[in-house]
């Protein structure tokens, strides 16, 4: 059997089902019909079909839109001070930042919920309403944490000169904006956490050079008196406490 004919076998397999499905009438459900008030009403179908691919944005939005960013970057620099390699692990750091995430993004969710979720499936908002009255706690929570000056930034690049109200701002505008406040400030505070770290490699290093032990790696010694430093100030508490609350001043 040549390339050709496989090939042609392999698209009729694929298709076959499809068209199946036509004739049966399970497409008819994909439909889009007029509302009496002139909007939209879809078929469950096709809101399933787009619930599934939403569903795909939801590890973007996660890391975009939310506090992750903040808290896994803080939590890697930390690591790498600590100088321990895969030390807590990268499954340890990812569910760490995950539950801090949702600590800290709770009234928001629950907002989402209350005001937009819960009126969609009582059937009282369509799905356009419920998802504008979803991004608008989204769109609050972003924005006091983002800097002007990047948002100023962004809307140069765009050709705006400015917003009337903070609604005035579209999301492709605030995400990056967003983001990039998130990156400045992660990096501020992993800056405060290397700073003691590097005084101990420091102290350790010039130790062992005046004792002529140069063949002797530093960060196997400062190890362990970083670690008991981490572990006397109550380093995980101190940490995550003032990452959290770095988010409600």
């Amino acid at each position: 059997m040549t390339g050709l004919a496989r090939q042609g076998l392999l698209l009729i397999g694929l298709l076959l089902p499809g068209l199946v499905a036509a004739q049966i009438g399970g497409l008819n459900a994909v439909t889009v019909t007029a509302a009496p008030d002139g909007g939209q009403v879809y078929s469950v179908t096709l809101q399933i079909l787009i619930l599934m691919t939403l569903l795909t944005l939801l590890p973007s939005a996660l890391i975009m839109m939310t506090s992750f960013t903040r808290i896994i970057i803080v939590l890697g620099i930390l690591r790498q001070g600590l100088g321990t390699s895969q030390t807590p692990s990268n499954q340890i750091l990812l569910g760490l930042a995950f539950f801090l995430t949702l600590f800290v993004m709770a009234p928001i969710l629950q907002e989402i919920h209350d005001s937009a979720i819960k009126p969609y499936m009582e059937e009282k908002l369509g799905t356009e309403e419920a998802l504008a009255k979803a991004v608008k706690p989204l769109r609050t929570f972003m924005l006091a944490q983002t800097r002007e000056s990047d948002l100023a930034l962004f809307a140069e690049i765009r050709g705006l000169d400015g917003f009337d109200s903070p609604d005035d701002i579209p999301l492709t505008l605030l995400v990056p904006s967003f983001v990039i406040s998130e990156l400045k400030t992660a990096f501020q505070i992993g800056f405060l956490i290397l700073i003691p770290f590097l005084i101990i490699d420091m102290v350790v290093a010039s130790v062992l050079m005046s004792m002529g032990m140069m063949m002797l790696s530093p960060m196997i010694i400062s190890l362990p008196f970083k670690l008991m430093l981490f572990v006397l100030v109550d380093g995980w508490s101190l940490l995550l406490g003032t990452l959290a609350r770095s988010f409600y001043t």
